[in-house]
């Protein structure tokens, strides 16, 4: 493996580190501004994430060679199905509801504890997926970190929400957070040190990792926009998430641009 891909992925895992500090602006925001731009980003994060799955992820695995269609659609199932299962386990619920969050006023603290596994297990992840994408192709890499960066943007705000809730103060809230997002550094260094004493199934992990954006964005996200709580209308969220999936083909039309 190339150093210099090797730095890219250390690069885009640590830039997905600090989109967490992103939590601390939103503490001087608002609450009549988060109700405005919290659900439109929802959406993006709908079309990004679907866009990368069936634009880039699936296609990729297909192209690797070392899986069929029928495998990549199995790995793809399980992607979603292990998604269902952690989150079910862990109350792994990324709903970004921040109205629900207010009326929340006795949230234990074992719940943000709760919050705060789950946040760090996605962020393990995130970074096995952020590496194994950089692995098969860099463009391909910088796709994926654009979608899980669209979707941590609002998850984060939701995050620090639920641990001011559970009691931690304003700065607690933002170290702590910020603790269980550097475990995204540590998922791709885990992923690059295996990568160089044994051989990754990539095909079967980008298909994993395409079932896990599926059911993120179908499970969490879509069913929030179709809450009562986001009041935005349906015109507003299919501009949204249109806006996604375009920029996960504008990285496709690029890659197609004749080099000179």
């Amino acid at each position: 493996m190339e150093s210099f891909t090797a730095l890219w992925i250390l690069l885009a895992s640590l830039i997905v580190t600090l989109v967490s500090l992103i939590s601390a602006f939103s503490l001087y925001v608002s609450d009549s501004k988060l109700e405005v731009w919290l659900p439109r980003l929802v959406a993006v994060a709908v079309g990004v994430l679907l866009g990368d799955a069936f634009l880039h992820l699936i296609p990729d695995a297909l192209e690797i060679g070392t899986e069929n269609a029928s495998s990549v659609a199995l790995w793809a199932l399980v992607g979603i199905i292990a998604f269902f299962f952690l989150e079910s386990v862990l109350h792994w619920r990324h709903d970004h509801d921040l109205d629900s969050l207010r009326k929340s006023n006795d949230a234990p603290a074992t719940y943000t504890n709760m919050n705060l596994l789950g946040d760090g297990a996605h962020n393990f992840v995130d970074g096995i997926l952020i590496a194994s994408s950089f692995l098969v192709d860099p463009s391909l890499g910088i796709a994926t970190t654009i979608a899980i960066i669209f979707h941590e943007i609002p998850q984060e705000i939701s995050d620090i929400a639920v641990l001011i809730h559970g009691g931690y103060s304003k700065k607690q809230a933002v170290l702590l957070n910020f603790l269980s997002a550097t475990a995204c550094i540590a998922g791709a260094a885990l992923t690059l040190i295996l990568s160089e004493i044994m051989e990754l199934g990539l095909g079967a992990m980008l298909a994993f990792t395409a079932g896990g954006f599926i059911y993120i964005a179908t499970s969490d996200l879509v069913p929030l926009l179709r809450s009562k709580e986001v009041n935005i209308g349906l015109p507003t969220q299919f501009t949204g998430t249109l806006i996604g999936i375009l920029s996960m083909q504008s990285i496709l039309w690029f890659e197609n641009i004749p080099q000179l």
